[in-house]
């Protein structure tokens, strides 16, 4: 099983025409509600490639919260680890921009994801824990994230980091550098996009395996032992970014589950041609969820043509 530790929220989605604002007549953009969430969006695309999986956090009662469990059970993501609590679900206005690209303001004070409490030992069935975005950010849930990072991976548990930053979240760049620096002994794997690197001042050198994404430019992997692997971007019509790098983490941990290699010995192993193969299937993967307004993973039938291989309950 693999665990993804971390926020869910609503993204509101801009959904064009823009209406008239009633008060002086200056145009609105109609907003979407689509399910989402860093980790949300990776356990969703998991599931929905056929991993079997499990989401870790605290959701809201409210009726986005109970929106975002049917979201996950639909995918067949196991929601055993999954707090509840009375507080409201976290919301996310996205702005789109010309080429696609998604930027967010958020609604956070009070909201249930940031009361996030540490759990119970993992059960010895978890192969990999995957951590990423708001989570890492917000306390008091931030801390008890970070404890579950250090305390799985110090058992021996493969971890993914995706700190998918959200500057407008972080009040003390400097402060949140020097943390996210003291977590990455924890991490197995690391990604990160260009933008994210910019932000962090470099890709830096720790974790077995770094994969960088550079939007239409592809993806590469920089790994421990010097090996470096780049691939092309998969073309695609591009309808908006949200939700792509997500789907790339599902897809390098599905890749890797499939390959038997969620250790930090069998990273080391896998060698570029495998290397190449699970790049150019994450490509693939968030090109499907690109050409999709909002954060729409694939399903496994839709990568690799197998007509047996469909969505969960078919």
């Amino acid at each position: 099983m693999i665990v993804v530790a971390g926020e869910s929220l609503i993204d509101l989605v801009p959904q064009g025409p823009d209406r008239p604002d009633p008060a002086d007549g200056e145009p609105l953009p109609l907003l979407l509600p689509r399910l989402g969430g860093g980790p949300y969006n990776t356990a969703v695309a998991l599931g929905r490639l056929g991993a079997r999986t499990a989401f870790c956090s605290r959701v809201s009662t409210d009726g986005f919260g109970e929106a975002l469990l049917d979201g996950l059970r639909t995918a067949g993501v196991d929601i055993s680890l999954v707090e509840r609590g009375p507080e409201p679900t976290t919301l996310a206005v996205a702005s789109i921009g010309a080429d696609g690209s998604a930027g967010y303001g958020f609604y956070v004070e009070g909201s249930a994801d940031r009361l996030f409490e540490l759990p119970p030992e993992l059960p010895e069935t978890v192969r990999a824990l995957a951590f990423g975005t708001c989570s890492l950010v917000l306390e008091p849930g931030a801390s008890a994230y970070e404890a579950l990072l250090r305390r799985e991976s110090q058992r021996g548990l493969f971890t993914l980091l995706d700190p998918n930053i959200r500057p407008g979240l972080i009040p003390d760049a400097d402060a949140y550098r020097a943390r996210f620096r003291g977590w990455l002994p924890y991490v197995s794997l690391l990604k990160l996009s260009e933008d994210d690197a910019r932000w962090l001042g470099g890709v830096p050198q720790g974790p077995a395996a770094v994969v960088l994404t550079r939007g239409s430019e592809g993806l590469t992997v920089r790994t421990r032992g010097g090996t470096e692997v780049s691939v092309p971007a998969t073309p695609v019509t591009i309808a908006d970014t949200i939700g792509a790098g997500d789907t790339v983490n599902a897809a390098l941990l599905h890749g890797l589950a499939e390959r038997d290699a969620l250790t930090e010995d069998a990273l080391a192993d896998l060698g570029e041609a495998g290397w190449r193969e699970v790049l150019h299937f994450a490509a693939r993967a968030a090109a499907v969820t690109c050409s999709r307004t909002g954060a729409e993973p694939p399903y496994a039938y839709e990568l690799t043509g197998r007509a047996d291989v469909g969505p969960p309950g078919a």
